[in-house]
């Protein structure tokens, strides 16, 4: 045991939730008492405090730094990295790092307890312990797919609880049935029914959806040799069924952007003379982070088009993009060809896709760009100068061509609105819950992925789940129904790029060895540059981007879930590591 203390300080603005990274320092030691009695949690005004800290844990799971929520990590198929994107851990940390820490945990207990010990009224109080539980249940749901089982800790540790602190990790699906509690508490208890931009019932409900999704999903197709738990289909069946309510009752409120860039070129106050929409007033938006002039900017377009090597589309994600004849690449009768035209940009050599993309749906003219870049061969949207990409093809998606190019270009500078959750996610959800189910017929179309279908052009071609049922991919590598891999390909290509979401489907399907680059060439490769009019230095044999072409990514089982650090197995060796490691 440690023989150190780490005292956490309180400011005069309330509770400081910090402290160091491991469950023994972040559960050992009690916040000093100052002002953490009945007599201070008994102001609405700093319980609200209190739980507005939280405002950042949430969204932080999204990179929503000033770096911009786009730059997350390319662990996964459908980006290449400006540097070689490899598994996480690939081996034992010897130290507990950022991904193992329950400081989040010990703060919303706090709450909890601190609100329960005041004399605030009873619908007050199920607001604030509402918010609380809300935040811990993400937070271990966070915790238990990285590592699997983990300690669970309803309230606030003392030092002498030494058999909480040096117990066993607590089962995984018992700390998810925790989690879902949690969550319907924070349904049924938080006052506001719905807000953009804070707490509400509709937050709760749209974390609901997912991670009800990745729990009946991962205990569907988990193995006892992978993930340490064999299948457990009454218990999927339990779990999709509330992400296809929860979803259900989200598609029934909130609607769709026109066109499918709106969802992320939202601004705070909005500029409707440009044509930018305010995010209170953006459709699709469930709850977003705010971003504005004053109060904070970010660095999401900058890294699309500034000097920065953007971490570009993979040559896989480009492929999983359906033609305008509804069919996949495998099956269409339109022109495949990945080879782009040798042309001319405002008087530089330039490689241009645009034919490519004609023939493809509406959503990856917007994703990326009409034209391949990489260093040595730069090119300009709409004025950013000086664009490369690792992988050639660019990543335009977030850019708003309509601000100014000084906004754009600079990171720190950019300050559209975070999507959060969106109907469309929410969409990808209920359909996938209710495939699973067995639920998915044309009323289930109807009110999900039919708008994305329209979106992207292909409305009048795939009208049902019928269509969907008898398409029949050769490609299919995942073992499951044509319908089910259908709906799995338009949520990937309706959320490209969105929230490090692609590496948690791969892990609740059971398909993270679709990440090793050696049978799966194609996720660390990018655009054909064989016939470009600028040599490509990063060119593979086949003709192909394929930056750190002498490494490769090699799938392990061990990989589903992360290894507990070694200096934690020496503090409690009750912990026990994680299988295969």
């Amino acid at each position: 045991m440690k023989k150190y203390i780490i005292m956490a300080l309180v400011a005069s603005a309330g509770l400081a939730l910090t402290g160091c990274n491991d469950f023994l320092d972040d559960n050992r030691f009690p916040l000093t008492e100052i002002v953490n009695t009945p007599e201070y949690w008994s102001n609405p005004s700093n319980a609200q405090l209190q739980v507005d800290r939280f405002t950042d844990e949430l969204s932080q799971g999204y990179g929503t730094d000033q770096n911009g929520w786009f730059y997350f990590k390319t662990l996964n198929d459908d980006q290449v990295g400006s540097s070689f994107a490899n598994w996480d851990y690939p081996t034992i940390p010897s130290t507990a790092t950022s991904d193992w820490t329950f400081r989040v945990v010990r703060g919303t207990n706090y709450v909890i307890e601190g609100v329960e010990s005041s004399s605030l009224s009873a619908s007050e109080k199920a607001n604030f312990i509402g918010i609380a539980r809300m935040v811990r249940g993400y937070t271990y749901y966070n915790l238990v797919r990285k590592y699997g089982d983990v300690t669970w800790v309803d309230h606030v540790v003392d030092v002498a609880e030494t058999d909480v602190l040096e117990s066993p990790r607590t089962s995984r699906d018992v700390v998810m049935d925790n989690v879902l509690a949690d969550l319907q508490y924070a349904v049924q208890n938080i006052s506001a029914d719905d807000s953009k931009t804070t707490w509400s019932k509709d937050y709760a409900r749209a974390i609901l959806s997912e991670v009800a999704l990745y729990e009946g999903t991962f205990c569907r197709y988990r193995t006892q040799a992978d993930n340490g738990y064999a299948p457990d289909e009454e218990r999927a069946k339990k779990y999709l069924a509330i992400s296809a309510e929860a979803s259900e009752y989200l598609l029934g409120k909130y609607g769709f952007c026109d066109d499918y860039q709106s969802i992320y070129n939202s601004t705070w106050t909005g500029d409707p003379n440009a044509g930018i929409t305010a995010l209170s007033t953006n459709p699709e938006l469930i709850v977003g982070r705010r971003y504005d002039q004053i109060n904070g900017r970010n660095g999401i377009i900058a890294y699309t088009c500034s000097s920065t090597t953007t971490r570009g589309l993979s040559l896989d994600g480009f492929n999983a993009f359906l033609f305008k004849d509804g069919k996949p690449r495998a099956l269409t009768s339109l022109d495949n060809s990945l080879v782009g035209e040798p042309t001319t940009f405002e008087g530089q050599p330039a490689l241009s896709i645009q034919k490519l993309l004609d023939v493809r749906e509406a959503r990856l003219s917007i994703i990326t760009d009409p034209y391949v870049y990489y260093k040595g061969m730069e090119w300009s949207r709409a004025g950013a100068g000086g664009m490369t990409s690792s992988s050639g093809f660019g990543v335009a998606k977030f850019d708003n061509i309509k601000f100014p190019v000084n906004q754009r270009n600079q990171t720190g500078q950019n300050y559209t609105s975070c999507p959060l959750y969106w109907t469309s996610y929410i969409a990808c959800n209920y359909a996938e819950a209710k495939a699973e189910l067995g639920q998915f017929g044309q009323a289930e179309f109807n009110k999900s992925i039919k708008k994305l279908y329209e979106r992207a052009g292909l409305g009048e071609i795939i009208t049902g789940p019928e269509y969907l049922a008898n398409l029949n991919d050769p490609d299919n590598n995942m073992g499951v129904s044509s319908l089910l891999w259908e709906v799995r390909r338009v949520r990937r290509c309706e959320l490209m790029f969105d929230n490090w979401i692609r590496y948690w489907d791969l892990v609740r399907w059971h398909q993270l060895e679709l990440l090793d680059s050696q049978k799966h060439p194609d996720v660390l490769r990018g655009a054909y540059v064989a016939n470009a009019p600028v040599a490509c230095t990063d060119m593979d044999a086949q003709g192909y981007v394929r930056p750190y072409s002498n490494l490769n990514r090699v799938y392990a089982p061990k990989y589903y879930l992360y290894p507990i650090p070694s200096n934690q197995l020496n503090l409690n060796e009750n912990l026990g590591q994680n299988p295969n490691w």
